[in-house]
C-alpha cells in the first residue's frame, strides 16, 4: 500500500485502528504477516466469498481456494479487478505482494507455483480476510 496510491476507500490511520484488530492493523495496514497456521480460515471449505477484513470488498470465491500446505489460505485465482500487485523487496528477498485495490490492504503474497489453469498462488494472511458463507436454500440464519 503507497501512502502515494489513491484508493476509493480511504480513512485516517487512527479510524482504521478503531475499526481494526491489532492483528488486522498490522498486516493490512503496516504490511505484517500472521504466524503460520493461526487463521481459522485454513480450515474453511464451505462455499460462500472471502472478503477484504478492512472493507468488505470481494477478493476469492471459495471454489477457488486449495490446501497449498503453506499455513496461509491460499487461493488459485481472485476476483476479477479486486487484488493488485506490488514488488516487496523486504526481507531480503523479491516477492510480489497483493493488495486489496479499494482500501489498498496488505493481504499477502502471490507466487507461481499453484494449481492449473492460474499456476498462481495467492498466499492470503487470514486475518486480512472475512468470509461469508453462500446462503444454502431452507436454512436460517
Amino acid at each position: 500500500m503507497s501512502s502515494t496510491k489513491q484508493y476509493p476507500v480511504e480513512k485516517p490511520q487512527e479510524e482504521w485502528r478503531r475499526e481494526l484488530t491489532a492483528e488486522q492493523f498490522h498486516v493490512l495496514r503496516e504490511h505484517g504477516t500472521e504466524r503460520a497456521g493461526t487463521s481459522p480460515l485454513n480450515d474453511e471449505h464451505r462455499a460462500g466469498m472471502f472478503r477484504c477484513a478492512g472493507c468488505g470488498q470481494p477478493l476469492f470465491e471459495a471454489s477457488a481456494k486449495f490446501e497449498s500446505g503453506s499455513g496461509w489460505p491460499s487461493f488459485s485465482k481472485a476476483v476479477g479487478g479486486a487484488v493488485a500487485t506490488s514488488e516487496d523487496d523486504s526481507h531480503s528477498m523479491r516477492r510480489t505482494e497483493i493488495h486489496c485495490t479499494r482500501c489498498g490492504g496488505h493481504l499477502g503474497h502471490v507466487f507461481p507455483d499453484g494449481p492449473a489453469p492460474t499456476g498462481l498462488r495467492y498466499c492470503t494472511n487470514g486475518v486480512a480476510l472475512s468470509f461469508q458463507p453462500t446462503a444454502q436454500p431452507g436454512v436460517r440464519r
